[in-house]
């Protein structure tokens, strides 16, 4: 049932004394991305900007522009997702969690709310960002994770390999190769903060944190990077790919139901860290079969 709140229209003539000042309110926000277009508003689809935007409008009694910290692509999720809004209203900022989670799908969700100052943007503020890849290498399939991976399972991949690979992005490089056309973006460089490479049992994860991303940056990069794992380029080549600028070598994306936006980071952040930091949970499949207790009567 729908949290019933009192605009600051509706308050006003009620006669309560109300300020008509408008107040910034930041989001934590979790989605699926199986069915959204990506996030940011678009004609005729589905996006997850714009149903969070009318589900604060139906409270507001009009329109507002919701910010995000990133702009992620069709079928891409998100665990932390960031953004802030400005409304003129008696309710509290952290009531907003609740009152937008009553009207959403259960595709999105509003882990937390918090008031922020008004200097303080979603988009601008934010030092890094960091995404998660994952891929699920067992050949056999399995439903409960592929909404959520790249079933990848043609060849063994060597993790040791694609972390040597991945290693000298470190600093702020050139990536080119990577970024996808019809990006508005007037540049390729980006600081690179941190990347990881690991596996857990038939999973191997792939984490990067940068300062920003360039359109399609990661896909393209995992795409690539399972040809190193694989044994058909080598870190050395990988490294040379993109210092090169060779975007016409860059063939293929990974698909977009691997990747994840894991979190963002502020130097103030408004929230506490248990409700932003690592959300989305990690798989765990036992490698062996194992024992199943049985109960006896006697």
């Amino acid at each position: 049932m729908a949290i019933a709140l009192p605009t600051l229209k509706e308050a006003a003539s009620s006669g309560e004394n109300c300020s008509v000042d408008s107040q910034r309110v930041a989001l934590v926000i979790q989605y699926l991305g199986t069915r959204f277009h990506g996030w940011q508003r678009q004609a005729q689809h589905r996006t997850v900007q714009e149903e969070i935007e009318r589900a604060i409008a139906t409270v507001l009694g009009h329109s507002v522009t919701l910010h995000g910290a990133g702009r992620t692509d069709s079928g891409v999720h998100a665990a932390a997702q960031v953004a802030h809004f400005d409304a003129a209203t008696l309710i509290p900022p952290y009531r907003w969690r609740d009152i937008l989670n009553s009207r959403l799908p259960e595709d999105v969700l509003i882990r937390a709310s918090a008031p922020v100052d008004r200097s303080w943007h979603a988009r601008f503020s934010a030092i890094w960002r960091r995404y998660r890849y994952t891929l699920y290498t067992d050949a056999c399939p399995n439903l409960f994770v592929r909404p959520f991976s790249w079933h990848y399972y043609h060849a063994p991949l060597d993790v040791e390999a694609m972390q040597a690979a991945l290693t000298p992005l470190l600093g702020r490089q050139h990536l080119a190769a990577f970024h996808r056309a019809g990006s508005k973006r007037a540049h390729s460089w980006v600081d690179v903060q941190a990347v990881e490479c690991i596996r857990r049992g038939p999973f191997v994860q792939l984490e990067i944190q940068a300062s920003g991303f360039l359109y399609g940056m990661v896909r393209l990069l995992v795409g690539m990077l399972v040809d190193v794992g694989r044994g058909e380029r080598s870190p050395t080549e990988f490294t040379r790919l993109w210092q090169e600028q060779r975007r016409d070598q860059v063939k293929y994306a990974a698909p977009p139901q691997g990747l994840c936006l894991l979190r963002v980071g502020y130097p103030d952040s408004p929230f506490e860290p248990s409700l932003w930091y690592d959300t989305q949970p990690q798989f765990l499949l036992p490698l062996t079969e194992p024992a199943i207790a049985v109960a006896s009567s006697g």
